[in-house]
């Protein structure tokens, strides 16, 4: 495990990353800890999983725009505030999708184009968003711009793939509220197919702008197959993935179980969770685009039987009206990822007052020199 310590300029004015300056071994420990503090008093905590290398992991990289002095500048916002740290490269994103930026940031300057300013709501290029498919190496730009006219649209298309023949596709994305939203709803797909796919624990996925994929593709691999492990599968399972998003832990799960019904909110996602579906021949998977809470209470009501259920809620967990679904609906064994392991403790301690027993809990370390842990843990009737 690398124990290099590379010190980044930007560490104290940008606040992303809190165990910026502290080895890695030390970071891995104060994630132990905290994990058992918090879910240690529910089960037994095993060693946390850490990377390799944790340098340049995140394959999603978001660059604000904004101008200083007349020139464009590209970074990310300040902690708490909207004031633009300029960003170069950043040791936890993607090297290609940093260089990336830095390019089209001096084509925005070179072809004379706007920036668009907050105060006033003028001026046209917002964001750039980069997505990169750590396996397959395609890449897709998003140009978050405030209007759906672009100005020397062409010349500008021709010139970045000539610096980066690299890119795959490029999308404009239109985003003309007044919003703190990176994305809008309106896209265009200026060059290529408008997404990527990558591969994951032998599955591939479509990714489009918008879709939820985990940023650490090497941890991720490593997350998923603890979870599906903890699972108990045996081939003859019917489970429930809620928060399915693309539908990734239901695909990997598939080839294992009789049964897969993945739930998600997200039109988008489950759009694309059905063509994932149709590109890995998958045929027992269906895809619901609902609350998963109202789905599986419905569920429920029906008198319908699962044997597992997967959840990856958001950072703020689930909700008592989610768990409550759960809980009526009683499956054998429930594999819970999170990754906020402060509200996976609030969040069992309503499991086990309704009838289940934590076994054992996983810390994986998806976001070095971050605070962020990820944790599965794995709960039976």
């Amino acid at each position: 495990m690398e124990n290099r310590q590379i010190k980044c300029p930007k560490a104290r004015q940008c606040g992303g990353c809190k165990l910026q300056g502290i080895s890695y071994e030390e970071q891995l420990e104060q994630k132990q800890k905290k994990t058992e503090e918090l879910i240690g008093p529910y089960c037994r905590v095993f060693p946390i999983c850490g990377m390799e290398d944790p340098y340049h992991y995140r394959n999603k990289v978001h660059a604000v725009l904004d101008h200083k002095k007349g020139k464009v500048i590209s970074g990310i916002y300040a902690e708490g505030s909207h004031r633009v740290v300029p960003v170069d490269a950043c040791l936890i994103e993607d090297e290609k999708a940093d260089e990336i930026i830095v390019t089209i940031r001096e084509l925005l300057q070179s072809f004379k184009l706007p920036v668009y300013d907050e105060d006033t709501g003028r001026g046209l290029f917002r964001h750039i968003l980069i997505r990169v498919g750590k396996t397959s190496g395609q890449i897709m730009v998003v140009l978050v711009m405030a209007s759906p006219i672009f100005p020397s649209k062409n010349n500008f298309i021709r010139v970045l793939r000539q610096k980066h023949p690299e890119i795959t596709t490029i999308v404009q994305n239109i985003n003309d509220q007044d919003t703190s939203m990176v994305l809008g709803e309106r896209e265009k797909v200026l060059y290529g197919k408008g997404y990527i796919t990558d591969t994951l624990c032998g599955k591939v996925f479509r990714i489009s702008s918008r879709s939820f994929y985990q940023i650490n593709p090497v941890q991720t691999e490593k997350l998923y197959q603890k979870a599906i492990h903890l699972a108990s599968l045996t081939g003859k399972e019917r489970i429930v993935d809620a928060y399915c998003g693309i539908g990734t832990i239901g695909l990997i799960a598939s080839d294992r179980v009789k049964q897969v019904i993945g739930i998600e909110l997200n039109e988008d996602a489950v759009r694309d969770a059905m063509k994932n579906a149709r590109a890995n021949n998958v045929s027992n998977v269906e895809f619901y685009c609902d609350d998963a809470g109202d789905f599986m209470r419905e569920m429920a009501a029906n008198g319908e039987k699962v044997d597992v259920v997967f959840m990856d809620p958001p950072r703020s967990g689930s909700d008592e009206i989610f768990l409550s679904s759960v809980v009526q609906l009683a499956p054998k064994r429930v594999v819970y990822i999170s990754c906020n392991p402060e509200t996976m403790a609030r969040d069992l301690e309503y499991l086990t007052d309704h009838g289940y027993r934590a076994i054992t809990a996983w810390p994986f370390d998806m976001f070095p020199s971050t605070a962020h842990i990820e944790v599965v843990t794995c709960l039976s009737r």
